[in-house]
């Protein structure tokens, strides 16, 4: 699939208007309780690098690197390219964005260019300006046009950071949880903020609404439409946006993308293929490698996850229901997403005839960590189970560090010869921090 490469040109005093308006808007946002984020330690302003946030649509990228720039004092000017007003703008006109800000702005040292991969072409305006000596900090909502054009354009020119939504501990600090006290109130208090968490999910915005189904219908059908579908000229819509929906009411699963061609009868096993990148591009979904140690089997059976559980339920017409286990699954495989970003580690999943593991945290070649993740493990059969995959991962990799995630229930438990720690995700989240 071919991306939309539709320029068209738009009128310098539209450009003023809009930048202008945009300046207000940030200026009005000095008076807001925001939460920082873990992640804004990774943005160092005082590089030569673009400092480049990529992530999925609203997880709060432009919030965080403006309170990076903000909180440091500098003086920088700002631009946000998801502006419908400026849709459409090519490369050749950042020169024209360049000089209103100038006028708004007077002298700057500092670039914060958000969404920019609405812009074709917005790595070589990027290479001009770190050439200057201009420092740039950039935020994305495009995996591939992000990564892709920093590794061609900006080859070790610009540093990649990715966030998620809010995690647990940050959803704390937005509702005023304490999660360090130790006493029965201060637990029961967060027994309560994490079950709401486990429905709601962590994107900022929903925290302060009642109601977020029409918020995630709408960021969904945007990521569709606006995202993929124009920017990559998806010939078959219709099936495309049926197949992300239903993609999402079943995560996490496996994805067979001969059985996906077959269910909304694709001729091409290609086009399933590039659709389901592209929703992982997108940051909608998020893949997990099957482990083995042959390539082959890792490039196959490719497990799909939502990137919050907000959009494996709060949609129009999804019909996920309540699968708290498959949600605190996601919740899980998030929350380790954050971590092995920033510590380099990767995470595949445990699939054999005998068994499966959820999750398989490894260092290089190395298998540091198995962790099952069991909403309720009350009944003798659920037990066993989740204790018998963590087994199966010990002998497959050799490896001791054992986890058994569940809701509620705290302990330890020994079985054939290995020492498994039980522990609640809501604790284990706080504890692993982000």
């Amino acid at each position: 699939m071919k991306r939309n490469t539709e320029v068209k040109v738009i009128d310098k005093k539209v450009i003023e208007y809009v930048l202008t308006e945009q300046q207000e808007e940030l200026k009005e946002r000095v008076e807001e309780q925001l939460c920082h984020r873990k992640e804004e330690r990774l943005v160092d302003l005082k590089s030569s690098q673009a400092q480049c946030v990529i992530g999925v649509r609203r997880s709060g990228k432009s919030t965080m690197c403006y309170q990076a720039l903000q909180d440091s004092g500098l003086k920088y000017a700002y631009v946000d390219f998801d502006d419908e007003r400026l849709e459409g703008m090519g490369s050749g006109q950042l020169n024209d964005v360049l000089e209103v800000l100038y006028m708004i702005y007077g002298n700057f040292d500092y670039l914060f260019l958000d969404e920019i991969q609405n812009v074709e072409g917005w790595h070589l305006f990027v290479n001009r300006m770190l050439r200057r000596k201009m420092k740039v900090v950039i935020t994305g909502s495009n995996a591939k046009l992000l990564s892709g054009e920093l590794a061609t354009h900006l080859t070790g020119r610009s540093k990649e950071i990715s966030l998620y939504p809010f995690s647990f501990e940050e959803f704390c600090t937005m509702k005023q949880v304490d999660m360090k006290r130790k006493t029965t109130k201060a637990e029961a208090f967060r027994r309560v903020a994490f079950d709401a968490y486990l429905k709601q999910g962590g994107f900022p915005e929903l925290m302060s609404m009642e109601d977020g189904r029409a918020y995630v219908s709408g960021l969904v059908d945007n990521i569709l439409k606006r995202d993929i579908e124009q920017r990559y000229n998806i010939a078959y819509k219709a099936a495309f946006e049926k197949m992300a929906h239903h993609l999402l009411n079943v995560s996490p699963t496996i994805v067979v993308i001969k059985d996906l061609a077959k269910l909304f009868q694709f001729k091409s096993e290609h086009t399933v293929r590039n659709y389901v990148e592209y929703l992982k591009q997108a940051y909608m979904l998020i893949g997990v490698q099957k482990y083995s140690q042959k390539s082959k089997v890792r490039a196959v059976q490719e497990k799909v996850y939502a990137v919050d559980v907000a959009m494996m339920s709060e949609r129009e017409n999804a019909f996920a229901g309540e699968n708290l286990g498959h949600r605190l699954e996601t919740i899980v495989l998030v929350h380790l997403m954050r971590r092995c970003k920033q510590e380099g580690l990767d995470i595949y999943y445990l699939n054999e005839r005998y068994g499966e593991c959820d999750f398989l945290v490894c260092k290089n070649n190395h298998v540091v960590q198995a962790i099952q993740v069991s909403y309720d493990i009350s009944t003798a059969k659920t037990r066993k189970r989740e204790i018998n995959g963590l087994l199966l991962a010990a002998r497959k990799t050799n490896c001791n560090n054992l986890l058994l995630l569940t809701d509620h229930e705290y302990g330890e438990e020994e079985a054939a010869g290995h020492l498994i720690k039980i522990q609640p995700v809501y604790d284990w989240s706080l504890e692993l921090g982000t």
